[in-house]
């Protein structure tokens, strides 16, 4: 594509994570000009772990290390985070929408009659989810299975690659919709970096992008970015329109882990069951692991004696709604515990400690805090209006940047709402 002949789209779409996605099938699906501009790779999934680092781990572009040695990460690939996330399909909090008027519960009504949403039939719980259910349900807590964007009848039992990219199609992804868009005519570009937003007679006209070494214009009549709570503000920032520091909530998690003598597992579908302290912003929730991911939690707090316990090994996830704070830089990310958020991590630390004790397990240990949803950064309100629109004319944003409020939960549902109303919008 020659800079100096750029193509003309109704629509540019940067990102291809579920906000992205979905804004681009609602478009193509009405006959309009879609281009998606995708910074990944569209590779196959092969459900391997060098692939997923390669998503999520290389640093400064899917990993962000804090002050406090924290980690942050995102997924950089055709699909976004949806790629290497647990596929859990939680509900997205109406009021908070409707609270900047945005009524989220139509798009919410069909995507819950499309999409493969549902608890886990009992035979796909692993051994591991079932030690800690009962363990959790013994402490007199309100355990219950989690809707999981999953297709179980090719979900296979004793598989372990959810968090790797599920090779198998049996994990709902935003490629899913992505693929859609394409057959209905969008144009997908990977491999893409966009360097700004090209702005003319005040407002969005195209992006300028690179490929290969080799920059590329591309104009359109409505820019929707939906590159992450990181990406976006980020953009914005290098294209001129948005400060240089956003402040974000990132979700921490610590995995706290326990031993159990007469248990053999390691490989199943985690975040089978759980809970959610909605007045307290804690969620709990299984969180079986691949081996190497396990080795690493436990090799990171020096526990090397736990390192050949994986199959023995009890893990609990506990995630908090954090406070807004910290900051999305030019080219770093950098977000420190509140007080406020060290409590709430040590409440649910602590009720996960009971419920593995529950459960039977032993020589319990926790890791360092890790988060993977940084959102926040362009909130409605503030950085987009209940349209989703920026200050700039014809400039969009879709994706977790806009979220309102600390979130504490699995973003993807909500997302594809958003998605959904705003392509349909547009349309």
């Amino acid at each position: 594509m020659n800079p100096a002949h750029p193509h003309r789209y109704d629509a540019i779409v940067v990102g291809s994570g579920p906000g992205g996605a979905s804004v681009a099938r609602e478009l193509a699906r009405r006959g309009r000009r879609v281009l998606v501009l995708e910074q990944g790779s569209a590779a196959p999934l092969q459900g391997t772990l060098s692939q997923m680092a390669g998503i999520a781990a290389v640093p400064g572009k899917g990993a962000f290390l804090h002050r406090d040695a924290s980690l942050l990460v995102r997924g950089i690939a055709a699909g976004g985070t949806s790629t290497i996330n647990f596929a859990t399909a939680a509900p997205p909090p109406l009021d908070m929408f409707a609270a900047h008027d945005i009524d989220l519960a139509p798009a919410l009504e069909s995507l819950r009659a499309e999409l493969p949403m549902a608890p886990l039939p009992d035979a796909l719980i692993g051994p591991m989810a079932q030690r800690i259910q009962q363990g959790a349900l013994a402490q007199q807590l309100a355990w219950r299975k989690l809707d999981k964007l999953i297709r179980p009848q090719i979900c296979r039992t004793g598989c372990w690659r959810c968090v790797y990219g599920c090779p198998f199609g049996a994990k709902w992804t935003a490629r899913d919709f992505l693929d859609e868009a394409i057959q209905s005519g969008a144009t997908l570009i990977d491999n893409a970096k966009v360097d700004s937003v090209i702005v003319a007679n005040g407002r969005a006209a195209g992006v300028r992008y690179r490929r290969d070494g080799v920059e590329h214009e591309a104009v359109g009549a409505d820019i929707v970015l939906a590159c992450g709570g990181i990406g976006s503000p980020q953009l914005l920032h290098r294209s001129g329109l948005h400060p240089a520091r956003s402040a974000f909530f990132s979700d921490p998690v610590i995995a706290v882990m326990g031993h159990a003598d007469d248990i053999d597992g390691g490989a199943e579908v985690p975040m089978a069951a759980g809970l959610y302290l909605q007045h307290e912003g804690i969620a709990l929730a299984d969180m079986t692991l691949p081996k190497p991911m396990y080795q690493a939690f436990a090799a990171q707090v020096g526990r090397v004696d736990r390192l050949l316990s994986h199959a023995q090994a009890l893990t609990i996830m506990v995630k908090i709604r954090d406070d807004i704070g910290g900051a999305v830089g030019p080219r770093w990310v950098d977000k420190t515990l509140t007080p406020a958020d060290r409590r709430k991590l040590a409440a649910g630390v602590g009720m996960a400690r009971d419920i593995l004790r529950a459960a039977g397990a032993k020589k319990i240990f926790k890791s360092w805090h890790f988060a993977a949803h940084p959102g926040g950064s362009v909130r409605i309100g503030e950085g987009v209006d209940s349209t989703l629109q920026t200050s700039t004319a014809h400039l969009y944003i879709c994706d977790a940047s806009v979220i309102p409020q600390p979130w504490g939960l699995p973003p993807t549902l909500t997302l594809l709402c958003l998605g959904k109303r705003l392509g349909s919008s547009l349309a």
